[in-house]
């Protein structure tokens, strides 16, 4: 398939549409409203479920056929206990990703455990 330039700006711009308007439409919704502060109790533990789910898939499960590994990524479990300390202690999201791949690469790198 040959696409064209056309056919390349098109993508562009439905891509950037279909990321602007979620957040766009419910910014207008809420931006006349007020929101009941039970609600922006909720929204604060969005961020940290999400990441929770991100790992936890990333060091338990295997994508190619949807099984439970166990205790087979050794590395990554530990990495993720580590993170989850930093995490609790600084409070940074930034500072815990860093570290997290920083130990899994040092982990992964020399061999210590399988990753």
């Amino acid at each position: 398939m040959n696409y064209s330039l056309l056919d390349h700006g098109l993508i562009v711009i439905f891509s950037a549409i279909a990321a602007f308007l979620p957040r766009y439409i419910p910014l207008r919704i809420f931006a006349t409203r007020k929101i009941p502060e039970w609600f922006n109790e909720w929204m604060k533990y969005v961020p940290v479920s999400l990441f929770t789910a991100l790992i936890v898939k990333d060091i338990f499960m295997d994508t190619s056929d949807y099984s439970f590994i166990g205790i087979e990524r050794l590395g990554k479990i530990v990495a993720a206990i580590v993170v989850l300390g930093v995490a609790s202690k600084t409070r940074s999201m930034g500072l815990s990703v860093i570290i997290g791949l920083v130990l899994v690469f040092a982990i992964h790198f020399f061999g210590w455990m399988p990753v």
